[in-house]
């Protein structure tokens, strides 16, 4: 009976050691490896330069606005009312024109940088390489370190960010 019972508690045993997993945690700061990654790609590059551009055309139209009012000015004070009234109607327009254009690009740029952070090519990457990275060493949850208000304390050996940012670029070729 003795050993019946202590070979029922071994079953037992053995049925709940094997049924408990240990469950690991990592964390990842999605935000980090968007900056440290994404931000060197040749999208976010051809962003960069879109911006750069439009900033060039802004700065264009602004010293045109200024030059008009100057040459304004100067009309004015030499009692010539007509150009002074021709030029106040083209400073109007062209700074309507630069209100307009301002307004639509920044949008268009706002709308395309939130396009590039929620690219899908983008996270799927960094998907695959957290799935990657999670079942090579045994985690079985990652957390967005960013977007999860429940993490109170984390240990910074659960932080793979570092590891996805180098994989990333690892087979990025950088």
């Amino acid at each position: 009976m003795k050993k019946a019972a202590l070979f029922l508690i071994y079953i037992v045993l053995g049925v709940f050691a094997g049924a408990q997993q240990l469950t690991r945690f990592a964390v990842v700061d999605l935000p980090k490896v968007y900056t440290s990654f994404f931000r060197e790609s040749r999208a976010v590059r051809e962003f960069e330069e879109r911006s750069a551009r439009i900033q060039a055309d802004i700065d264009k139209y602004t010293a045109e606005i200024q030059q008009l009012k100057s040459r304004q000015a100067s009309a004015q004070v030499e009692g010539r009312d007509a150009e002074a009234l021709r030029l106040e109607g083209e400073i109007y327009k062209k700074s309507e024109y630069l209100r307009n254009y301002y307004e639509t690009k920044t949008a268009e740029l706002e709308d395309q940088r939130k396009k590039l952070s929620q690219s899908g090519s983008f996270l799927e990457q960094v998907y695959n390489e957290l799935q990657l990275i999670a079942e090579s060493e045994g985690y079985t949850m990652v957390l967005n370190l960013k977007d999860t208000n429940g993490i109170l304390w984390y240990s910074p050996t659960v932080d793979i960010t570092t590891k996805v940012i180098e994989s990333l670029r690892a087979k990025a070729g950088r």
